[in-house]
């Protein structure tokens, strides 16, 4: 007999440890859209993306794919592909509009709606306090070049876990701090928008003590499953002289050590904090602040999605860099495939990282709680969404975790970025990262061949 079953099989050569957690992940101001339902405030990213030029032939997240109105649908896609968790972000300015103050139970009771779809379908929570979008009216009074917006952070995470955390188990403070600060305060790629390494230090500094007060809140109110959230981007020197290995050490210590080295140790980089003084741009620790950002982990979230290769110009590139007194470094361009954001593709260096990190902080469990790739995928005459280049993709990098399990990193989980086509930020709606297609003119979900297949892996370890 002829099989009539097209549907792609991968992952037969993939094991994972029993208990392993597969899901996939989102981010609020990427999913939700209803910017202005229920008494939600305005949050940096709105008006951000209002801001000519700012984004991708002006694109916003007002409508985003309709996450508030469809998550339902979006569970039963989950319960479908046989996911066992669902990491998901809060809106800050949702629950609470001016940031402090006043609590918006209309917000609260969307996720409280939310948890309860999850759990009814059999998907666990695994909640992200804060995703980039900081309301807009603690921007006014300094956002997170401000400490004080550090302590609004505590009082928001006390706000939620007091909603939530009768039925969320997993925690994570914060989501890629390196992108809020250095991104959002250096480069001016992402929301608030600006251009000032004094900026990004305190900002930095304030991100990493948000997320010690907000855990230290959490585990006050016995929650017992607490992470935070980095982004890893490996990084090698283009040659072996002086001026590129000493490119590759200044952007592995703010893009990698700078972040993770505090929390788990106590500790920043020595050779971070020389460079950053260097630059006029210190890191504003105060007494204590170290211990405080050091506040015991019960796991830390990885999100890698490629590895750099870099090099020292020895003159300014003309372009507003990532990293603070970095100037004369550039990227080089990849050798070999690249996605449709210009990554290229490096599941080994995905394997050599999980085992750093794990050497750095023994004894802390990894989630990888963010991998993915961006595509042009289109829905085919027969109604399918065929991203070969995506199930290649995630087989290698699932291939790679494996590998790192075996050389003895303890990773828990993997949650494949992201769930659904969705805003990708500055970059817009072109950039499409789901493993379910949204065709951003009705809505609809279809499937890709990625989901299919990752939902095969998931069927072979239940």
């Amino acid at each position: 007999m002829t099989s009539t079953d097209t549907r792609p099989q991968t992952g037969t050569d993939l094991a994972f440890p029993p208990g392993f957690v597969f899901g996939a992940a989102t981010a609020a101001y990427q999913i939700e859209g209803a910017v202005d339902v229920d008494g939600r405030g305005p949050s940096i990213w709105d008006i951000f993306s209002h801001t000519p030029g700012r984004t991708h032939l002006g694109h916003t997240g007002d409508v985003a794919v309709e996450h508030h109105a469809r998550y339902r649908e979006d569970v039963a896609l989950m319960r479908e592909l046989g996911l066992s968790a669902y990491r998901f972000s809060v809106s800050w300015s949702r629950v609470l509009p001016e940031g402090t103050g006043r609590v918006e139970q209309r917000g609260l009771d969307f996720y409280r709606r939310l948890v309860d779809e999850l759990l009814g379908a059999g998907v666990d929570p695994w909640l992200t306090m804060y995703h980039w979008d900081l309301p807009q009216a603690l921007q006014d009074r300094g956002g997170w070049a401000d400490r004080d917006t550090a302590h609004r952070f505590a009082e928001y995470a006390d706000v939620l876990h007091g909603a939530l955390g009768d039925r969320v188990t997993h925690w994570s403070t914060l989501n890629e701090p390196m992108c809020s600060a250095l991104l959002g305060h250096l480069s001016g790629q992402h929301a608030p928008g600006l251009q000032d390494p004094v900026a990004a230090a305190r900002a930095t500094h304030h991100l990493l003590l948000a997320h010690g007060l907000g855990t230290r809140v959490l585990r006050d109110r016995g929650a017992t499953s607490l992470g935070l959230t980095l982004n890893f981007t490996p990084m090698t020197p283009a040659t072996d002289s002086p001026a590129d290995v000493d490119a590759a050490r200044r952007c592995d210590g703010q893009q990698n050590r700078m972040f993770l080295l505090p929390a788990v140790t106590g500790a920043y980089p020595a050779d971070v904090v020389a460079d950053l003084a260097a630059a006029g741009a210190p890191l504003p620790v105060e007494d204590g602040d170290l211990e405080v950002i050091a506040a015991p982990l019960d796991w830390l979230g990885v999100n890698y999605y490629f590895s750099s290769v870099v090099r020292d110009t020895g003159a300014p590139t003309g372009t507003a860099s990532s990293f603070i007194g970095a100037g004369c470094i550039e990227d080089v361009d990849p050798v070999g495939p690249t996605t449709t954001m210009g990554w290229g593709i490096d599941a080994p260096a995905f394997t050599s990282l999980l085992t750093w990190i794990g050497s750095v902080a023994p004894g802390l469990p990894l989630v990888v709680t963010e991998n993915g790739s961006a595509w042009p995928d289109e829905v085919s005459p027969d109604g399918a969404v065929h991203d070969p280049e995506r199930v290649a993709y995630l087989h290698d990098h699932l291939a790679a975790v494996t590998d790192a399990i075996a050389l003895g990193a303890d990773v828990r989980g993997y949650f494949a970025w992201s769930l659904l086509d969705n805003y990708e930020w500055a970059r817009g709606y072109d950039q499409r990262f789901g493993i379910v297609h949204v065709d951003h003119d009705t809505q609809v979900r279809t499937p890709k061949d990625s989901a299919l297949a990752y939902a095969e892996v998931l069927r072979r370890h239940r």
